[in-house]
């Protein structure tokens, strides 16, 4: 005897069409594999010069006064998170222009 077990209603077909609709749109606005991998490098650009500009101030404020602490190792930690926190808000503000974009056609 098998006892049939009801499964839960899935999202599947939704999540389908809208991926569908957001290729398709990309395509019409010429967006291709080659956008995709510039925004790879722009978001490690976007992490790395903070990084970098705040090793090269911890740097020069180490030579320059003499402390207790790191100043180049906590200018790096400060100019990492600067950096997440700038990808972090761009991709915010994409992820809500395409969501937009999304439903102004299904109007």
């Amino acid at each position: 005897m098998a006892i049939s077990k009801k499964r839960p209603v899935s999202n599947f077909p939704k999540e389908v069409r809208d991926r569908e609709k957001r290729k398709l749109r990309s395509l019409r606005q010429g967006k291709h594999v080659w956008f995709g991998l510039g925004m790879f490098g722009m978001v490690g650009w976007s992490i790395a010069v903070p990084a970098v500009i705040g090793v090269f101030a911890g740097i020069w404020i180490d030579r320059n006064l003499s402390g207790r602490y790191s100043w180049t190792l906590m200018l790096f930690i400060a100019g990492l998170a600067l950096g997440c926190y700038n990808v972090w808000y761009w991709l915010q503000k994409e992820r809500e222009s395409i969501s937009k974009e999304g439903d102004e056609d299904d109007i």
